[in-house]
This record gives structure tokens, C-alpha cells and sequence, in this order.
């Protein structure tokens, strides 16, 4: 005949009443004589002292829900500058940590790879990046700063791209809004260095830079404006944002724009973009 344990209440002696449970007869019927209430709450709070257990997805579990392949996650993960390559495999950047991206290895190989949390499924930033890498994003961009200003509804209704019309073509046909940003276009462009023209920033706030130059994840911001007081507001907000979210920003202006070759080939070498 077995001995059965005592019961876990402290400093009883008696046994438990049956073999499994954890109290002996005694405390068993003052247990159960406590009001509902009451055992309730003691519920939720052995509930809530278990370790908190959260799923982590791989670049392959992340592709299958979002439609596309593990490389192409990957791919889309660098272009956000949330992942960057190491010597083998993947390494997250300080804005993948920021987003709770965890770096592991491979037992066998030690090729490091990333894991990330559920929530970043529930990410606007990494679907708008997908539909844009499908080809499936369809709406219009809108204002370059939607609920970042502070300016008033009315004041909205005429936009910075309804203020400035994108009129000026640069040679690699881009379609821009100054004459300074058709300079700045057309030297990226005969300095054989890729770069997008307003493309949509990693960010939560709906922002668009000047260019983006994806080989040094550098954005350039062209300042044409000193004495549009608007004009300033939104340079300075989106200086900040570009400062909270520590993404690589070259700003110019225009007496930068007018000596390119003195300036941009410096400052992009700071990124690790090299112009021969």
C-alpha cells in the first residue's frame, strides 16, 4: 500500500485524502468553502504568475502568412533596415531589436538567423512593404506627413504635392518637384548609384523622403525652402522623425545642391556608399 504525500498546506501534517490531490480532507472542505469570489481570484492570480509564453516566427513561418517565400522576407526585411547581412546569415539591426527581433544560430552551422514576435504580422509597415515588393499596393501616397503635424484640418487641403507638382524630369526619367531635386536626381543617377525618388519610410507616421538610396540605407532630404514658415514646421518634424526611428539622413541644401560633386560623394561614403 502506498504512502500518500502530505497535504501542502504549511505546517499540516495530515495526508492527502486521495492519491493527486494537494490537500488533506480537512483543508479540502475549507477550500471549497471559500466564496466564489474569492477562489476566483486566487485563480487569476496563480494564472497570472505562470511565465508569460509568447510565439516567435521564423523567415519561413513569416513568408507562409504573408504570401511569399522565406528569401523574399528576408529580402523586404533588409530593404525596411529592420535585418542586415553578416559574414553568413542574418543579423537584426538596432530598429529589428527595437521590434523585439531576437538572434539565434543554428545548432549544427552557428549561421545566426532572426526570430520574431507574432505582432509584427499585425505590422502596417511590413505589409505596405510586401504590397509594394508584390506590386499589389494600389492606393495614391498621400500628404508627406498625415498625423505627424500638427496642422489644422483646414490647413491640409492643399498638400505639399498639390503645392509643389513633380514637373521637372531627370534623366533617368523620375519625375520630381524642383529644380534642385532634378539636380540631386541626375547626379545619383550618372554616379551609378541606385536610389528611389519619395519612397515610403519604415515608420508608424506616414512619411515620404526625397530619395532613398537602398545600398547604404541612407535617406537624402533636400531642403529648398528658408523663409516658408510651413515649409520649416514640416522640415523640423520630419527631422525628428527621422531621429526617433535612427535612420541614416543626408540633408542638403542649396548651396550643397549647387557643388554636388564637393559633397554628396562625402557624405554618402559615411553610409558606406562609395561614388568612383
Amino acid at each position: 500500500m502506498s504512502i500518500l504525500p502530505k497535504c501542502s498546506v504549511d505546517n499540516c501534517t495530515s495526508s492527502v485524502s486521495k492519491a493527486g490531490f494537494k490537500l488533506c480532507l480537512e483543508h479540502w472542505r475549507v477550500e471549497n468553502k471559500k466564496p466564489k469570489k474569492e477562489q476566483e481570484d486566487e485563480h487569476k492570480k496563480s494564472e497570472a504568475d505562470k511565465p508569460v509564453t509568447s510565439t516567435v516566427l521564423n523567415s519561413t513561418q513569416l513568408g507562409e502568412r504573408l504570401g511569399i517565400d522565406a528569401k523574399k522576407v528576408n529580402q523586404v526585411l533588409a530593404e525596411l533596415g529592420w535585418i542586415e547581412k553578416g559574414k553568413k546569415g542574418w543579423l537584426p539591426t538596432v530598429q529589428g531589436k527595437r521590434l523585439r527581433a531576437e538572434s539565434h544560430e543554428y545548432h549544427k552551422t552557428g549561421v545566426p538567423f532572426v526570430l520574431w514576435p507574432d505582432a509584427i504580422f499585425t505590422s502596417r509597415i511590413l505589409k505596405n512593404a510586401v504590397s509594394e515588393f508584390l506590386g499589389t499596393k494600389q492606393q495614391q501616397p498621400k500628404d508627406i506627413i498625415v498625423e505627424a503635424t500638427a496642422v489644422k484640418k483646414e490647413e491640409k487641403t492643399v498638400g505639399f504635392r498639390d503645392k509643389f507638382v513633380a514637373s521637372h524630369r531627370a534623366t533617368d526619367g523620375h519625375m520630381v518637384r524642383s529644380r534642385g531635386e532634378m539636380l540631386v536626381d541626375n547626379w545619383l543617377y550618372f554616379s551609378r548609384v541606385a536610389h528611389a525618388y519619395e519612397r515610403l519610410l519604415p515608420v508608424e507616421e506616414e512619411l515620404y523622403c526625397d530619395f532613398y538610396v537602398p545600398e547604404g540605407k541612407v535617406y537624402i532630404e533636400y531642403w529648398g525652402l528658408d523663409n516658408d514658415p510651413k515649409y520649416i514646421e514640416r522640415k523640423e518634424l520630419k527631422k525628428e522623425i527621422y531621429k526617433k526611428y535612427a535612420l541614416n539622413l543626408i540633408e542638403l541644401n542649396n548651396a550643397q545642391v549647387d557643388n554636388l560633386d564637393d559633397h554628396l560623394p562625402k557624405l554618402l561614403l559615411k553610409y558606406g556608399v562609395v561614388v568612383d
